[in-house]
């Protein structure tokens, strides 16, 4: 075959169907890339066996096919036990805050007339533009012993309680409420936009109709809006959840070291201990955590839009 008539047929592959697949395999390339792979290659890591060597691991030894000792000790190890719960603790509670403090601001952005709402969801975004190790270093300040905000709350709590239990200062950093307080100010705005996103597609028309049917406010939206509103509070509960259970800065900046949580516990693994095995059978322990549940709950959930697709036919 000419080189011509190659070329021919590889502008024709390209005019018909040529770039549809190059733009349907893009994203697939990408994910196998830098997501497939590396987790491959840290799931092979979590299997060696650690040693002084560079880099800290090796396969073979006292274990030629794989060494399962370092997923043995994530149930038996104190540390790491109370790290994952520390972790799948604050991380749920500050979903929970998130929730509470976007679902009542994404619904007011659905409210307001369009001029103001695109001020407000700049406003919303707005923390973006600025260092996320920046924004953390503001709250360091602002917790400290001597700070502004620090005295102001002082000085409420001891305006409520008695005399004798009034405090010099709170004490707030280092602490497990100043991880969650962070983590809050850090990941509410992807609570808030999934929810706007949601929640500006529902027909307003439907409120109306339960209203006139004799509905009260808090009964259209606990019967019409929240329900309507489920898919908006997954998808920013997910977002918020996932990211603070391996959250690193926050509690390695705000956090005790007396409450470890899991993503200073992998840092410290592969930095300080040199134990790269160990860490990266955390990591994929951790994953494994976040990733499984998800999978399961989209499984059932489209089994059952399934069902109601065909109930509906």
């Amino acid at each position: 075959m000419s080189l011509s008539s190659r070329s021919a047929r590889l502008r024709k592959w390209f005019n018909r169907r040529g770039w549809i697949k190059i733009t349907i395999a893009t994203p697939y390339i990408w994910l196998a890339l830098f997501f497939l792979l590396p987790f491959i290659i840290v799931m092979a890591m979590s299997f060696a066996t650690r040693t002084p060597t560079a880099p800290p691991f090796s396969f073979g030894g006292d274990h030629p096919v794989m060494n399962t000792d370092h997923y043995a000790r994530l149930f038996s190890d104190d540390l790491y036990i109370r790290a994952y719960l520390n972790s799948i603790g604050n991380a749920t509670l500050a979903t929970l805050m998130c929730l509470m403090i976007g679902y009542p601001m994404a619904l007011g952005l659905t409210r307001v007339s369009r001029s103001w709402r695109n001020v407000l969801l700049m406003l919303v975004i707005l923390p973006f533009w600025t260092s996320f190790l920046l924004r953390v270093y503001a709250w360091m300040g602002l917790m400290g012993t001597n700070s502004w905000f620090n005295k102001l709350l002082t000085g409420a709590y001891n305006w409520i309680v008695p005399s004798d239990m009034a405090l010099r200062y709170i004490p707030m950093m280092n602490t497990g409420f100043a991880v969650v307080l962070v983590t809050v100010y850090s990941y509410l705005p992807f609570m808030i936009l999934p929810l706007y996103a949601n929640l500006e597609k529902l027909d307003i028309s439907l409120n109306e109709a339960a209203m006139d049917l004799g509905s009260k406010p808090f009964q259209v939206f606990r019967d019409v809006t929240l329900p309507l509103s489920v898919p908006g509070i997954i998808a920013g509960s997910l977002l918020v959840f996932i990211p603070a259970s391996g959250e690193l800065i926050i509690p390695s900046l705000v956090g005790s070291s007396s409450r470890p949580m899991i993503g200073r516990v992998i840092s410290d693994e592969f930095a300080s201990a040199r134990d790269w095995p160990m860490a990266s059978a955390v990591a994929v322990a951790l994953l494994l955590l976040l990733v499984v549940p998800l999978m399961i709950y989209t499984y059932y959930d489209g089994k059952a839009h399934e069902k109601a697709q065909k109930e509906a036919t």
